[in-house]
């Protein structure tokens, strides 16, 4: 794959202009504290000059063995080798879960001091009132991107740690698949030529094509306004795809992930969490391109992944401390290099080509908005993707459906 020639501040330059608009489940584990050491010299303060001090709780939904959980078992042990007078635990939530566990504890007033997730359902907490307000540690993201602090954003407020950025796009294994397609056409006619692809079946990893086809999901009012462009289109080309036999849609992502790992499939539709891990099965086999396009770029709803420290945390400061530690340029460069995420940080230098395909993704497309109203799009249109795949509906009638539900209960 050609190397992008583009920066990655460049890219986020581009992405930063849509905003003003707005890891696969794994078993709980144990927590892990930092074993009992003797005092030693203080260390050396995380950024921002901030040392990590008393008892920090955090908890993750990374996946056992995956890239990723790699990743944060070296920083945290770093870490606690950085500062021992500190006690560190971490606790594995399963990504499913990790959402309504950290709500349901913090409501009842328990909770860990903190987590790392995607922005997903950043609004919606904030809304129920189980987040710090970190607004006035903001001034020490002086090297995130502005696209990074304003995913962790809402209402002028910050309320995260900016980590990555997360979009999905396609992988390709390049011993199948000589040149990715760049576009929706090409793709179907890969396909037919008997190429194989398997796609996750639901609203999320699907989502870049209603931008591709010229549509947007709501308006600046939040009402749904799929149907009028780009929706039936984008239906219509999932169903395109459901009838050429070489075409797998699953509703299980780890039966989806096995496909492709095991040579069964050619090309699929996923993000960079889990780069690492097909990197480990496909070696230099492993391509990644942007998710084809068609009138326009795909716009996968794109993702800012960070620290969030729960309303009832005893110890804020330790828990932004650590939070600061796990987000400077050298902990992100591992990141980077063991787990293929796309930093925030404007001092991380990405040389990874599959890496740069995953920030061009990032910076075409759609900011995932923190409204309310987004609430309500998961539902209906997830349920008339399955109406279309799997009974026959027709697009248009699909999409006109999903979209007067979705403004029926947004009271549209």
């Amino acid at each position: 794959m050609k190397r992008l020639s583009f920066s990655l501040i460049a890219l986020l330059a581009l992405f930063a202009t849509l905003l003003a608009a707005c890891s696969q489940p794994a078993p709980a584990t144990q927590p892990t504290a930092a074993p009992t050491q003797p005092t030693a010299a203080p260390a050396q303060p995380a950024a921002g000059g901030m040392a990590i001090t008393g008892t920090v709780t955090l908890w993750h939904a990374y996946g056992t063995g995956s890239a990723e959980e790699k990743a944060i078992n070296i920083l945290i042990d770093r870490a606690r080798a950085a500062y021992p007078q500190a006690t560190i635990n971490v606790l594995q939530i399963p990504f499913d879960q990790i959402f309504n566990k950290f709500n349901n504890e913090v409501s009842s007033g328990g909770g860990p001091d903190m987590f790392i997730a995607p922005n997903d359902s950043l609004g919606s907490q904030i809304r129920a009132g189980v987040l710090a307000d970190l607004s006035e540690y903001q001034s020490m993201l002086t090297d995130v991107a502005p696209t990074g602090v304003a995913g962790m954003s809402l209402n002028g407020k910050l309320y995260g740690i900016p980590e990555s950025f997360k979009a999905v796009a396609l992988y390709y294994n390049k011993s199948k698949i000589a040149n990715p397609p760049a576009t929706t056409d090409e793709l179907l006619a890969l396909v037919k030529e008997g190429k194989t692809l398997v796609l996750n079946q639901n609203a999320y990893h699907n989502f870049g094509w209603l931008q591709a086809f010229g549509g947007q999901l709501m308006d600046s009012n939040g009402k749904c306004i799929a149907d009028q462009a780009g929706g039936p289109e984008w239906f219509a080309y999932l169903k395109a795809l459901k009838e050429v036999p070489t075409v797998t849609f699953s509703t299980d992502g780890g039966q989806a992930d096995s496909l492709f790992k095991d040579g069964k499939a050619d090309m699929i539709i996923n993000g960079p969490w889990v780069l690492g891990d097909y990197r480990a099965v496909l070696g230099d086999n492993l391509g990644v391109a942007p998710m084809p396009g068609a009138a326009k770029p795909a716009g996968p709803l794109t993702g800012v992944d960070g620290f969030y420290v729960s309303i009832n945390s005893q110890n804020v400061a330790g828990a932004v401390a650590l939070a600061m530690f796990l987000t400077s340029p050298e902990s992100m460069k591992v990141y980077v290099d063991e787990a293929g995420h796309v930093p925030v940080s404007t001092k991380v230098q990405i040389s990874d080509p599959l890496v740069q395909a995953f920030a061009q993704a990032s910076a075409t497309g759609v900011p995932r908005p923190q409204i309310p109203e987004l609430d309500n799009y998961w539902g209906p249109f997830g349920d008339a993707i399955t109406k279309v795949l799997d009974g026959g509906a027709d697009p248009k009638a699909a999409v006109t459906e999903a979209c007067a539900l979705m403004n029926t209960a947004n009271g549209k």
